[in-house]
């Protein structure tokens, strides 16, 4: 079961970890996470300006042609603040495919799929969410009509900014086992989100008004699974309990860098158009989030080689930085290349 700590809950989240837990814990980038956090926050009435531009996108894009998801909907949006573990399994690779995601969860057992709906809905079937009460009784069957609106709704609103949304994440996580790496554990969990606090092997999820009340989470095996995500934010999630690994979902930096474009623009040029060309300025406003040369050619339509002349240019006069992640290297506009961006009045 998935609690979504935000403001408005009073409780917080024990989480205790042996150094076992912490040799095992590690970082992954989820599609199915961020699709379910995705329909959740088309539920929401006032969703955060973060993410803003894709709500308003994808409510249009749904008011031209209609999407159902009516098994997977009263499961997610329910009221209740929590949802079925189950439906966000923990990724077994840093990288899994969504395919892959998807074919584990219609693989779950039987017995996970009904113990977590008890979690969340009680043990009076008879009161579920209709869709939770076929999901019961037809386990495989009910399994099988959810990830098919899973993956309709993925390649609908999901897929056309998957690219974006992946090396933000990406860029997260390059940021973060750099604080490991300097600062350590304390260093890593105490820049993620100020609701997070770690002291003496535990960690905390809590508001800082909050009471003394706590739950502790029953932690799954292997430590945790740490997941950067873009449709979350502002709020950190974590599993309570749950039959794999644990999940940790917090809000990606620079998620609001994504969308970036997707609504109108102001007609007028900008400062960076009048220095260093059209082009030069098309490729450095790109960099708002962060991106592969190979990434950036097929975004702009041109050849690599153009844009990594480009690229060495940006980056001599210091107006983008670069990072390795893995194999690959991301690039980001630097506050002084953001300060051209500004338009002309």
């Amino acid at each position: 079961m998935f609690q979504r700590f935000a403001k408005q809950c009073y409780m917080a989240l024990v989480v205790e970890l042996g150094v076992a837990d912490l040799a095992a814990t590690r970082f992954a980038i989820s599609p199915l996470c961020e699709t379910i956090k995705a329909l959740l926050l088309l539920a929401q009435p006032a969703p955060s300006e973060v993410n803003l531009a894709w709500v308003r996108w994808s409510r249009v894009q749904l008011d031209s042609e209609p999407l159902r998801v009516p098994t997977v909907w009263p499961l997610v949006v329910n009221g209740l603040g929590v949802y079925p573990e189950f439906l966000v399994p923990a990724p077994l690779g840093r990288h899994p495919a969504f395919e892959d995601e998807l074919a584990r969860l219609a693989s779950t057992p039987d017995t996970s799929v009904r113990a977590s709906l008890r979690r969340v809905f009680g043990d009076a079937v008879s009161t579920w969410p209709d869709s939770a009460g076929d999901l019961f009784r037809r386990p495989a069957e009910t399994l099988a009509r959810i990830t098919a609106e899973l993956a309709g709704f993925h390649r609908r609103l999901i897929a056309p900014y998957w690219e974006r949304i992946n090396t933000v994440l990406e860029a997260d996580i390059g940021y973060r086992t750099g604080l490991l790496a300097s600062g350590g554990i304390r260093s890593l969990f105490g820049d993620m989100h100020p609701d997070l606090h770690w002291s003496a092997g535990i960690l905390t999820l809590a508001d800082a008004d909050t009471g003394s009340s706590s739950v502790r989470v029953q932690l799954g095996p292997d430590g945790l699974v740490i997941i950067p995500s873009v449709f979350n934010w502002p709020v950190v999630s974590i599993s309570r309990a749950t039959s794999t690994q644990t999940v940790l979902v917090y809000p990606a930096r620079g998620s609001a860098t994504v969308w970036y474009g997707t609504e109108h623009q102001d007609a007028s040029g900008t400062v960076a158009e009048n220095l260093l060309g059209s082009s030069r300025a098309r490729l450095l406003a790109a960099l708002r989030s962060p991106a592969t040369t190979t990434g950036l050619a097929r975004q702009l339509g041109v050849t690599p080689g153009a844009v990594s002349q480009q690229l060495a240019f940006l980056h001599r006069g210091g107006l983008i930085d670069r990072r390795r992640s893995g194999r690959t290297v991301l690039y980001q506009v630097t506050e002084l290349g953001l300060s051209l961006l500004v338009r002309v009045r």
